[in-house]
């Protein structure tokens, strides 16, 4: 595969991903990753670590985050994406209202690893004190 097919091929990847987190579909979200993908939290957050596998990511890291927020008040916006070869960074906004009251809006960017389709790697990195100070007082 060339290059360039790589980069459209995991850009695409990451957009169906990007679909499925805009509309809250978490068991899509679930079938984009393999039994050994990771996904990294930077920062020194509760949740700041690298979670291995679907069911770490989706049964204990995504419910631990979102179990902050009100399910219902959660809104994803999708800004853009760079893609070079098997790498494509994502950019998002993440707003909602903490079960505490407090409004959550949040910049995030990822870099997301895909090979054979699948999403095998994401490094994440956010404002962690925004995150720290609204989420997890």
């Amino acid at each position: 595969m060339s290059s360039h097919d790589l980069t459209a091929t995991s850009r695409a990847v990451v957009l169906r991903y990007m679909d499925a987190l805009a509309a809250g579909d978490f068991t899509a979200l679930r079938a984009f990753f393999g039994p050994e993908s990771t996904w990294t939290l930077a920062g020194d957050l509760p949740l700041s670590r690298t979670w291995t596998g679907p069911e770490e990511i989706f049964d204990e890291f995504v419910p631990a985050m979102i179990g902050r927020l009100v399910p219902e008040s959660m809104e994803f916006e999708f800004e853009g994406l760079i893609g070079e070869g098997d790498q494509v960074l994502a950019e998002w906004n993440t707003r909602g209202l903490t079960r505490s009251g407090g409004r959550y809006d949040q910049h995030c960017l990822a870099v997301f690893t895909v090979r054979d389709g699948r999403i095998v790697a994401v490094r994440e990195y956010l404002d962690t004190l925004h995150a720290q100070t609204v989420v997890f007082a």
